[in-house]
């Protein structure tokens, strides 16, 4: 049994204080739906836990003006279920809807919903140090490369790490150019998320742009009427809330049958929330038909690096791109 000093934090500035006093050594916490498991797993051993749940206004949901505000405290369940984002931004929802069950909705945090670890199971079982894992034990190698790689990634990966990026909620918001609010001990910033996220090259143990004591404190996405031809396309081994084999996030602005813009994003085949810029730039312009999204999202599987086991992904992640992109055009989206 090890001791785990509790502290309540009111504001940020007291809870970024905190974790100054505790000199590096503590974790915030606040659905706890991540924390607590990687707790029991031995990865994380914080002496102290700061709670940052109830922060004044961290909860709050403003989707008026030319953007969309979510406190990173607010539930995952109340930003889903609220009425102008279900039938605005479809892809946002569904997300959340897809990504848990009612109960960890409830629980669970958008601001740490960000912050997930990868689920590859060297990385969560190796405890014992029975499986080399570089995000546990920075230069101890990668059992996954060449071991048991089918839900692993096959976009983004390096000679050290081929770890998958588990979530669906920064998938969607990589789609819609999130911007991530952070406040630290260094005061306060906003980074793209396509610079929160880090790919794994030497470093893989180094998983996001925060530096030490910061708190996730914010969501701010521009507006955009192709957020409601949107949606978010989720292939798993069970309906029910696994974790993507591949997803897409899309949304379209179009003229007619014509692409004016996509935004375009894959889940379940990368090491982090992957941008597809490149099925982006074949869109534009285009009428669409089925073939002609389809070529459209395998090439941004051009740079794809494939294990012994998961080769499928990339044949399996383009048509899932190009079923979203037929769904997201014809604007009929509902959540399920």
């Amino acid at each position: 049994m090890r001791p785990v000093r509790y502290i309540r934090a009111r504001t940020v500035l007291e809870a970024v204080d905190a974790f100054a006093q505790a000199r590096g050594n503590a974790r915030y916490i606040a659905g706890g739906t991540t924390l607590y498991d990687l707790m029991k797993l031995g990865i994380e051993r914080p002496t102290c836990l700061i709670d940052i749940a109830t922060l004044e206004g961290a909860d709050r949901i403003d989707t008026e003006g030319d953007r969309l505000f979510f406190g990173a405290g607010a539930l995952m369940a109340d930003v889903a279920e609220t009425r102008s984002i279900v039938r605005d931004y479809p892809l946002l929802a569904q997300s959340l809807w897809k990504a848990a069950s009612q109960q960890l909705r409830n629980m669970a945090t958008v601001g740490g919903n960000l912050l997930q670890r990868t689920r590859c199971p060297y990385f969560r079982n190796g405890a014992a140090g029975v499986y080399p894992c570089n995000k546990r034990d920075p230069g101890s190698g990668c059992a996954a490369i060449g071991g048991l790689d089918r839900s692993q990634a096959v976009l983004g990966v390096s000679d050290a790490c081929n770890a998958v990026s588990p979530g669906d909620w920064p998938v969607a918001l990589t789609a819609m150019n999130a911007r991530i609010e952070l406040v630290g001990l260094d005061g306060a910033r906003t980074v793209s998320i396509d610079d929160f996220y880090q790919l794994p090259g030497s470093t893989p143990h180094i998983e996001f742009a925060m530096a030490p004591g910061e708190i996730v404190t914010g969501i701010t996405i521009p507006k955009t009427d192709a957020g409601r031809r949107s949606t978010y396309h989720k292939i798993r081994d069970r309906e029910s809330y696994a974790f993507a084999l591949a997803s897409a996030a899309v949304a379209l602005s179009m003229d007619g049958d014509e692409v004016r813009q996509a935004h375009v994003a894959l889940g379940g085949v990368a090491t982090r929330p992957w941008r597809a810029s490149e099925t982006e730039a074949l869109l534009q312009g285009q009428t669409l038909t089925y073939e002609r999204a389809l070529d459209a999202a395998r090439a941004s599987f051009n740079g794809a690096r494939p294990g012994a086991h998961n080769k499928f992904k990339i044949e399996l992640g383009a048509r899932t791109v190009a079923d979203a992109i037929m769904i997201a055009a014809r604007g009929t989206n509902h959540v399920a």
